[in-house]
Protein backbone atom coordinates (compact mmCIF):
# COMPACT_ATOMS: atom_id res chain seq x y z
CA UNK A 1 0.00 0.00 0.00
CA UNK A 2 1.50 3.42 -0.74
CA UNK A 3 1.35 5.68 2.18
CA UNK A 4 1.82 9.28 0.62
CA UNK A 5 0.57 10.42 -2.73
CA UNK A 6 1.81 13.22 -4.56
CA UNK A 7 -0.05 15.08 -7.42
CA UNK A 8 1.04 17.72 -9.51
CA UNK A 9 -1.25 20.69 -10.36
CA UNK A 10 -0.25 22.81 -13.53
CA UNK A 11 -2.08 26.11 -14.53
CA UNK A 12 -2.20 27.61 -17.83
CA UNK A 13 0.06 30.12 -18.68
CA UNK A 14 -3.16 32.56 -18.90
CA UNK A 15 -4.74 31.48 -15.85
CA UNK A 16 -6.56 34.33 -14.29
CA UNK A 17 -5.28 35.07 -10.54
CA UNK A 18 -7.81 33.15 -8.19
CA UNK A 19 -7.02 31.73 -4.58
CA UNK A 20 -5.30 29.11 -3.99
CA UNK A 21 -7.57 26.41 -2.55
CA UNK A 22 -10.19 27.30 -5.01
CA UNK A 23 -8.11 26.17 -7.73
CA UNK A 24 -6.49 23.08 -6.22
CA UNK A 25 -10.71 21.91 -5.01
CA UNK A 26 -11.39 22.71 -8.84
CA UNK A 27 -8.07 20.53 -9.71
CA UNK A 28 -8.82 17.90 -7.33
CA UNK A 29 -12.08 17.40 -6.98
CA UNK A 30 -11.96 14.07 -4.87
CA UNK A 31 -10.85 16.37 -1.94
CA UNK A 32 -12.56 18.44 0.16
CA UNK A 33 -11.54 22.27 0.08
CA UNK A 34 -11.57 21.82 4.03
CA UNK A 35 -9.17 19.22 3.46
CA UNK A 36 -7.31 21.02 0.66
CA UNK A 37 -7.12 24.11 3.09
CA UNK A 38 -5.24 21.59 5.92
CA UNK A 39 -2.80 20.20 3.46
CA UNK A 40 -1.80 23.41 2.79
CA UNK A 41 -1.47 24.55 6.34
CA UNK A 42 0.32 21.89 7.22
CA UNK A 43 3.06 22.26 4.62
CA UNK A 44 1.67 19.60 2.30
CA UNK A 45 1.59 21.72 -0.86
CA UNK A 46 4.58 23.03 -2.22
CA UNK A 47 4.55 25.86 -5.51
CA UNK A 48 8.94 25.44 -6.83
CA UNK A 49 9.86 23.50 -3.76
CA UNK A 50 8.80 25.64 -1.21
CA UNK A 51 5.42 25.41 1.01
CA UNK A 52 2.54 27.47 0.74
CA UNK A 53 1.31 28.46 4.12
CA UNK A 54 -1.69 30.34 2.81
CA UNK A 55 -5.25 28.77 1.51
CA UNK A 56 -6.50 32.13 0.34
CA UNK A 57 -2.73 33.18 -1.26
CA UNK A 58 -3.51 34.37 -5.28
CA UNK A 59 -1.84 32.17 -7.49
CA UNK A 60 -1.78 31.77 -11.45
CA UNK A 61 -0.03 32.44 -14.44
CA UNK A 62 1.52 28.72 -14.72
CA UNK A 63 1.70 28.06 -11.41
CA UNK A 64 2.90 24.44 -10.55
CA UNK A 65 1.99 23.11 -7.20
CA UNK A 66 2.65 19.77 -5.54
CA UNK A 67 0.29 18.52 -3.33
CA UNK A 68 1.78 15.69 -0.74
CA UNK A 69 -1.66 13.70 0.34
CA UNK A 70 -0.51 11.37 3.72
CA UNK A 71 -2.03 8.29 3.94
CA UNK A 72 -5.41 8.65 6.09
CA UNK A 73 -4.57 7.99 9.78
CA UNK A 74 -6.65 5.44 11.70
CA UNK A 75 -10.30 6.45 13.02
CA UNK A 76 -10.17 7.58 16.46
CA UNK A 77 -12.96 5.42 17.07
CA UNK A 78 -12.78 1.26 17.54
CA UNK A 79 -13.72 -1.10 14.88
CA UNK A 80 -16.38 -3.27 16.31
CA UNK A 81 -18.17 -5.92 14.39
CA UNK A 82 -21.88 -5.66 14.60
CA UNK A 83 -24.76 -7.12 12.88
CA UNK A 84 -25.34 -4.23 10.19
CA UNK A 85 -28.16 -4.43 7.59
CA UNK A 86 -26.47 -3.58 4.62
CA UNK A 87 -28.80 -2.31 1.87
CA UNK A 88 -26.54 -1.09 -1.09
CA UNK A 89 -22.86 -0.41 -0.88
CA UNK A 90 -19.95 0.43 -3.37
CA UNK A 91 -16.79 2.22 -3.24
CA UNK A 92 -18.07 5.22 -2.64
CA UNK A 93 -21.35 5.13 -0.29
CA UNK A 94 -22.75 2.55 1.81
CA UNK A 95 -26.74 2.22 2.83
CA UNK A 96 -28.02 0.85 5.74
CA UNK A 97 -31.46 -0.12 7.45
CA UNK A 98 -30.53 1.30 10.71
CA UNK A 99 -32.57 -0.60 14.04
CA UNK A 100 -33.99 1.46 16.43
CA UNK A 101 -31.32 1.44 19.84
CA UNK A 102 -28.67 1.86 17.64
CA UNK A 103 -26.37 5.08 18.20
CA UNK A 104 -25.17 6.30 14.79
CA UNK A 105 -22.23 8.26 16.26
CA UNK A 106 -19.85 8.07 19.17
CA UNK A 107 -20.88 10.35 21.69
CA UNK A 108 -20.71 10.90 25.50
CA UNK A 109 -22.21 7.73 26.56
CA UNK A 110 -22.15 6.40 23.54
CA UNK A 111 -18.64 5.68 22.88
CA UNK A 112 -18.79 2.56 21.59
CA UNK A 113 -21.46 0.00 19.96
CA UNK A 114 -22.15 2.84 17.36
CA UNK A 115 -22.80 2.68 13.49
CA UNK A 116 -19.78 3.98 12.78
CA UNK A 117 -17.73 1.50 14.84
CA UNK A 118 -19.27 -1.02 12.91
CA UNK A 119 -18.97 0.43 9.49
CA UNK A 120 -15.24 1.15 10.43
CA UNK A 121 -14.83 -2.80 11.26
CA UNK A 122 -17.06 -3.46 7.84
CA UNK A 123 -15.64 -1.38 5.62
CA UNK A 124 -11.92 -1.36 6.61
CA UNK A 125 -9.13 -0.84 3.98
CA UNK A 126 -12.05 0.80 1.59
CA UNK A 127 -12.57 3.75 3.59
CA UNK A 128 -9.94 6.54 1.99
CA UNK A 129 -10.32 8.80 4.50
CA UNK A 130 -12.69 11.55 4.86
CA UNK A 131 -10.74 14.79 6.23
CA UNK A 132 -7.75 12.80 6.34
CA UNK A 133 -8.79 9.91 8.71
CA UNK A 134 -10.21 6.60 7.67
CA UNK A 135 -13.87 7.09 8.89
CA UNK A 136 -17.22 6.92 7.24
CA UNK A 137 -18.72 10.22 6.35
CA UNK A 138 -21.95 10.92 8.42
CA UNK A 139 -24.32 13.23 6.19
CA UNK A 140 -27.15 12.98 7.95
CA UNK A 141 -28.52 11.03 11.18
CA UNK A 142 -31.22 9.46 12.87
CA UNK A 143 -32.38 9.60 16.44
CA UNK A 144 -30.80 6.50 18.26
CA UNK A 145 -34.56 5.02 18.87
CA UNK A 146 -35.51 6.16 15.12
CA UNK A 147 -35.23 3.10 12.38
CA UNK A 148 -34.27 3.22 8.88
CA UNK A 149 -32.75 4.37 6.30
CA UNK A 150 -29.27 6.16 6.09
CA UNK A 151 -26.51 6.64 3.71
CA UNK A 152 -22.53 7.05 4.36
CA UNK A 153 -20.30 8.30 2.69
CA UNK A 154 -16.69 6.31 1.96
CA UNK A 155 -14.51 8.99 0.85
CA UNK A 156 -13.88 12.91 0.36
CA UNK A 157 -15.88 13.05 -2.80
CA UNK A 158 -18.77 10.76 -1.76
CA UNK A 159 -18.96 12.94 1.01
CA UNK A 160 -18.85 15.93 -0.22
CA UNK A 161 -21.44 15.05 -3.15
CA UNK A 162 -23.93 13.79 -0.51
CA UNK A 163 -23.67 16.54 1.64
CA UNK A 164 -24.51 19.38 -0.74
CA UNK A 165 -27.66 17.21 -1.66
CA UNK A 166 -28.85 17.57 1.68
CA UNK A 167 -27.73 20.35 1.76
CA UNK A 168 -30.07 21.52 -0.63
CA UNK A 169 -33.25 19.35 1.31
CA UNK A 170 -34.35 17.93 -2.38
CA UNK A 171 -35.77 21.74 -3.08
CA UNK A 172 -33.79 21.71 -6.52
CA UNK A 173 -31.91 18.53 -6.80
CA UNK A 174 -33.12 14.20 -6.20
CA UNK A 175 -33.25 13.97 -2.62
CA UNK A 176 -35.88 12.38 -1.31
CA UNK A 177 -36.25 11.23 2.50
CA UNK A 178 -39.69 9.71 3.87
CA UNK A 179 -40.61 8.62 7.18
CA UNK A 180 -43.74 6.62 8.73
CA UNK A 181 -45.07 8.13 11.86
CA UNK A 182 -47.23 6.75 14.57
CA UNK A 183 -49.39 9.70 16.35
CA UNK A 184 -52.05 10.05 18.84
CA UNK A 185 -54.93 11.19 17.84
CA UNK A 186 -55.58 12.40 13.59
CA UNK A 187 -53.87 15.34 12.09
CA UNK A 188 -56.56 17.44 10.53
CA UNK A 189 -56.15 18.52 7.22
CA UNK A 190 -55.26 15.16 7.03
CA UNK A 191 -52.49 16.73 4.26
CA UNK A 192 -50.58 19.58 4.99
CA UNK A 193 -47.63 21.25 5.55
CA UNK A 194 -46.14 22.39 9.01
CA UNK A 195 -43.83 25.15 9.06
CA UNK A 196 -42.63 26.31 12.32
CA UNK A 197 -38.74 26.98 13.02
CA UNK A 198 -37.11 24.67 15.37
CA UNK A 199 -34.34 26.08 18.32
CA UNK A 200 -32.59 24.06 21.29
CA UNK A 201 -35.66 24.62 24.17
CA UNK A 202 -34.60 27.32 26.34
CA UNK A 203 -36.34 26.00 29.70
CA UNK A 204 -34.79 22.28 28.77
CA UNK A 205 -31.58 22.21 26.71
CA UNK A 206 -32.25 18.66 26.02
CA UNK A 207 -35.10 19.11 24.32
CA UNK A 208 -35.93 20.90 20.56
CA UNK A 209 -39.40 23.36 20.57
CA UNK A 210 -40.64 25.70 17.86
CA UNK A 211 -38.88 29.06 18.11
CA UNK A 212 -40.07 32.31 17.03
CA UNK A 213 -37.41 34.75 16.28
CA UNK A 214 -34.20 34.87 15.30
CA UNK A 215 -33.36 31.93 17.47
CA UNK A 216 -35.59 29.27 15.00
CA UNK A 217 -34.10 27.67 12.53
CA UNK A 218 -36.60 27.12 9.31
CA UNK A 219 -37.72 23.81 9.81
CA UNK A 220 -40.51 22.71 7.20
CA UNK A 221 -42.24 19.10 7.02
CA UNK A 222 -45.01 17.71 4.77
CA UNK A 223 -47.43 15.08 6.15
CA UNK A 224 -50.10 13.05 4.84
CA UNK A 225 -52.69 10.80 7.27
CA UNK A 226 -52.37 7.16 5.47
CA UNK A 227 -54.46 5.20 7.72
CA UNK A 228 -56.63 6.16 10.51
CA UNK A 229 -56.16 3.25 13.53
CA UNK A 230 -58.40 2.15 16.43
CA UNK A 231 -61.04 3.60 18.78
CA UNK A 232 -60.78 3.71 21.93
CA UNK A 233 -57.59 6.40 21.52
CA UNK A 234 -57.61 6.97 17.76
CA UNK A 235 -53.83 7.02 16.32
CA UNK A 236 -52.63 8.07 12.96
CA UNK A 237 -50.09 6.43 10.46
CA UNK A 238 -49.01 9.55 8.63
CA UNK A 239 -46.33 9.69 5.72
CA UNK A 240 -43.92 12.57 6.61
CA UNK A 241 -41.41 14.43 3.98
CA UNK A 242 -38.94 16.27 4.86
CA UNK A 243 -37.98 19.77 3.07
CA UNK A 244 -35.50 20.57 6.35
CA UNK A 245 -33.09 18.30 8.53
CA UNK A 246 -33.57 19.58 11.79
CA UNK A 247 -32.97 17.65 15.07
CA UNK A 248 -35.99 16.19 16.27
CA UNK A 249 -37.71 17.66 13.32
CA UNK A 250 -41.30 15.50 12.77
CA UNK A 251 -41.63 14.25 16.56
CA UNK A 252 -41.54 18.37 17.58
CA UNK A 253 -43.89 19.32 14.62
CA UNK A 254 -46.17 16.78 15.52
CA UNK A 255 -46.50 17.31 18.63
CA UNK A 256 -46.32 21.13 18.62
CA UNK A 257 -49.37 20.23 16.58
CA UNK A 258 -50.94 17.94 19.27
CA UNK A 259 -50.89 14.86 17.61
CA UNK A 260 -47.12 13.67 19.32
CA UNK A 261 -45.64 10.35 18.43
CA UNK A 262 -46.60 6.45 20.29
CA UNK A 263 -43.94 5.58 22.58
CA UNK A 264 -42.09 9.36 22.17
CA UNK A 265 -41.00 9.72 26.16
CA UNK A 266 -39.56 13.14 25.13
CA UNK A 267 -42.59 14.91 23.75
CA UNK A 268 -45.50 12.82 23.87
CA UNK A 269 -45.16 12.28 28.16
CA UNK A 270 -48.53 13.90 28.64
CA UNK A 271 -50.06 11.65 26.58
CA UNK A 272 -49.16 8.23 28.22
CA UNK A 273 -52.95 8.17 29.94
CA UNK A 274 -54.12 7.25 26.06
CA UNK A 275 -52.41 4.29 26.12
CA UNK A 276 -54.93 2.92 28.62
CA UNK A 277 -57.60 3.34 26.43
CA UNK A 278 -56.07 1.00 23.78
CA UNK A 279 -57.58 -2.68 23.45
CA UNK A 280 -55.18 -5.35 25.43
CA UNK A 281 -53.07 -6.49 21.83
CA UNK A 282 -52.21 -2.42 20.87
CA UNK A 283 -51.22 -1.50 24.38
CA UNK A 284 -49.22 -4.77 25.10
CA UNK A 285 -47.19 -3.93 21.88
CA UNK A 286 -46.78 -0.25 22.62
CA UNK A 287 -45.30 -1.32 25.92
CA UNK A 288 -42.77 -3.31 23.97
CA UNK A 289 -41.88 -0.56 21.68
CA UNK A 290 -40.18 1.07 23.89
CA UNK A 291 -39.39 4.08 21.58
CA UNK A 292 -41.04 6.85 19.16
CA UNK A 293 -43.11 5.03 16.37
CA UNK A 294 -40.84 6.84 13.75
CA UNK A 295 -39.35 4.74 10.74
CA UNK A 296 -37.13 6.29 7.72
CA UNK A 297 -39.19 4.41 5.26
CA UNK A 298 -37.57 5.86 1.88
CA UNK A 299 -34.40 7.48 0.74
CA UNK A 300 -33.45 8.50 -2.68
CA UNK A 301 -30.29 10.73 -4.08
CA UNK A 302 -27.89 11.08 -7.25
CA UNK A 303 -24.86 9.11 -6.68
CA UNK A 304 -21.86 11.56 -6.30
CA UNK A 305 -19.84 9.86 -8.74
CA UNK A 306 -22.31 9.06 -11.14
CA UNK A 307 -24.88 11.26 -10.81
CA UNK A 308 -27.41 8.06 -11.00
CA UNK A 309 -30.10 8.25 -9.30
CA UNK A 310 -30.40 5.97 -6.66
CA UNK A 311 -33.81 5.07 -4.59
CA UNK A 312 -34.76 2.45 -1.32
CA UNK A 313 -37.33 2.08 0.62
CA UNK A 314 -37.72 -0.13 3.72
CA UNK A 315 -40.54 -1.42 5.04
CA UNK A 316 -41.99 -1.15 9.37
CA UNK A 317 -39.75 -2.87 10.98
CA UNK A 318 -41.08 -6.09 12.80
CA UNK A 319 -41.87 -4.24 16.00
CA UNK A 320 -44.02 -1.31 14.24
CA UNK A 321 -45.50 -4.29 12.17
CA UNK A 322 -46.59 -5.50 15.53
CA UNK A 323 -47.84 -2.41 16.68
CA UNK A 324 -50.03 -1.93 13.05
CA UNK A 325 -51.27 -5.51 13.23
CA UNK A 326 -52.80 -4.85 17.05
CA UNK A 327 -54.47 -1.25 16.24
CA UNK A 328 -55.79 -2.66 12.69
CA UNK A 329 -57.62 -5.35 15.22
CA UNK A 330 -58.77 -2.86 17.62
CA UNK A 331 -60.35 -0.76 14.28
Amino acid sequence: MVDVEVRRVVLDADAALERLDRVLARALPDLSRVRLQSLVRTGHVLRDGVAVADPSARVGNGAVFDVTIPAAIAAEPEAESLNLVIVYEDDDLVVIDKPAGLVVHPAPGHDAGTLVNGLIAHCGESLSGIGGVRRPGIVHRLDKDTSGLIVIAKNDRAHQGLTAQFADHGRTGPLERAYLAFTWGIPEPRAGTIDAPLARSQRNREKIAVTRGELGREAITHYKVERVLGTGAPVALVRCQLETGRTHQIRVHLSHRGHPLLGDAVYGSAFKTKAGRLCGPAKAALAALGRQALHATLLGFAHPRTDAIMRFESPLPSELTALLSALEMES
